[in-house]
């Protein structure tokens, strides 16, 4: 059986996590400005970049959180709720109006409608887990955080190299 770790021991994994989210999400802007002509070309690709970014931002967002001193995992989950509900409603728009633009190939619904859910969906598990007293509730949290970085270094390949094929 995990037993539960107090937020606090935590706290060196969410600075670390918000300095590599930030500078991550400085990248995508990066990759986005290099090729922005080809980007609005292409249906549903500027909002691939969005996501990509609000992925990153995500994860900034929940170690600030994590950061703040002396709080409960209560309040934590709350605000990772509130957080995580709101950007995957973001994020879903967003989704929707990409994947208008597929048209064939599952590499393009993987990246447009696959991986954003794994930075999105286990915040939300997450959240629920921590306002409950869940022992696991974040683990859940850390594997939201990784599912956006993974999900964003992915599509920001895709905004760097692949759209220039």
């Amino acid at each position: 059986m995990i037993a539960a770790v107090p937020l606090s021991e935590w706290s060196d994994f969410f600075v670390a996590s918000a300095g590599a989210s930030a500078a991550l999400a400085g990248l995508v802007f990066v990759a986005i400005s290099i090729n922005v002509a080809r980007i609005l070309q292409l249906d549903g690709v500027p909002e691939l970049g969005l996501v990509t970014l609000l992925l990153l931002i995500g994860v900034l967002v929940v170690s600030m959180f994590g950061l703040i001193p002396d709080q409960s995992e209560h309040a934590f989950g709350v605000e990772l709720l509130v957080q995580s509900a709101f950007w995957t409603l973001v994020i879903a728009f967003l989704i929707r109006r990409s994947a208008a633009g597929l048209g064939e190939g599952g590499g393009r619904l993987a990246s447009r409608v696959i991986l954003p859910v794994f930075g999105t969906l286990p915040y939300l598990a997450g959240a629920v887990l921590l306002i409950t007293g869940s022992d696991i509730a974040m683990y859940w949290v850390f594997a939201g955080m990784l599912g956006a970085i993974l999900a964003a270094v992915m599509n920001a390949w895709i905004l760097l190299v692949e759209i220039l094929r």
